[in-house]
């Protein structure tokens, strides 16, 4: 396994649409945990494998303290999407920031498992924001685009004055 780097906002490529993958290989499963170790490692709770620079739909999650409640999900899509409800949220490509965002409350998806298996989830809560999230990743999306241009404008130039503090 390995640890895989994460693109940082603003980087263009965090904008690429991800395609879906096609057939679930052990190239696949390798993928899924090496993003797995760079999840945890860095440490987050999700993450979309646009983030580590590969445009395949794939996400991996994990809720758990012990770290031993993976979720993978292979080109999620959504079967629905009910209510609504306001949870701060952060990213991975995004270090440092957290906001407030609107998100569905209950949501549905139907993905494949790491073995290429059809299944439909149910989720709400801090699971059904995860899965958001994650999927806003795969359509190019980032977090911080649901927010103000001015709020926008200084995460951006906050990011950048970091990055070059540690250079």
């Amino acid at each position: 396994m390995a640890l895989l780097k994460i693109l940082q906002y603003p980087d263009d490529r965090l904008y690429t649409v991800a395609k879906p993958v096609t057939k679930v290989t052990d190239a696949t499963r390798a993928l899924i945990r090496d993003m797995a170790e760079t999840m945890y490692a860095a440490p987050g709770i999700g993450l979309a494998a646009t983030q580590v620079d590969v445009h395949e739909r794939i996400i991996v999650i994990d809720l758990s303290e012990t770290r031993d409640g993976l979720l993978v999900l292979i080109n999620p899509e959504f079967v629905r999407r009910e209510g609504e409800v306001v949870r701060e949220e952060g990213c991975l490509s995004v270090p440092g920031i957290y906001e407030n965002l609107t998100r569905a409350e209950r949501i549905c998806v139907r993905a494949l498992d790491e073995n290429g298996i059809p299944r439909e989830l149910e989720a709400e809560g801090l699971l059904a924001t995860c899965i958001q999230h994650e999927m806003d990743h795969l359509e190019g999306r980032v977090f911080v685009e649901y927010l103000s241009q001015l709020k926008q404008t200084r995460i951006r130039a906050k990011l950048i004055k970091r990055r070059r503090e540690t250079l």
